[in-house]
């Protein structure tokens, strides 16, 4: 095949792509927190001894210590940005509001996260920020 032919055939498939800009679509964090919510509910149906397993260990590895209930979410907020979990972001950023994280601290975990994985934490970071707006906005 001639290069022209390649480059008109790729034309042609690139057109029948979605408009990307039109196709992107913002994440609502405060939906998918809910219906992650239900999901999970759903799932400790049908496996209540795993799903009570983590439930126990998360009750516990977020309770006051040595550590504040509010710095522990702030931690596993920023582990949720750099390891690029949608789901752990909106879990922990609607936690860490509600154990009395400010957004100023909220925003600067963000810098240590982009600090520990990169490009693709600065583009969750974005991200991020963008489900801590959707909460702070929320009633």
């Amino acid at each position: 095949m001639t290069r022209v032919r390649v480059a008109f055939a790729l034309v042609h498939r690139c057109q029948d792509l979605p408009n990307t800009s039109k196709s992107l679509m913002a994440k609502n964090y405060s939906e998918l927190y809910e219906h992650l919510q239900a999901l999970t509910g759903r799932l400790g149906a049908e496996m209540p001894d795993t799903m009570g397993g983590f439930a126990s260990l998360h009750k516990n590895a977020t309770a006051e210590g040595a550590l504040s209930a509010r710095t522990e979410e702030l931690v596993a907020w920023g582990i949720a940005v750099a390891v690029r979990c949608d789901g752990c972001i909106a879990y922990h950023v609607h936690d860490a509001l509600s154990a009395g994280a400010s957004k100023d601290e909220i925003v600067e975990i963000i810098g240590v996260a982009m600090l520990m994985g990169g490009g693709p934490a600065l583009m969750y970071g974005a991200e991020a920020y963008e489900a801590l707006e959707q909460f702070s906005a929320a009633p």
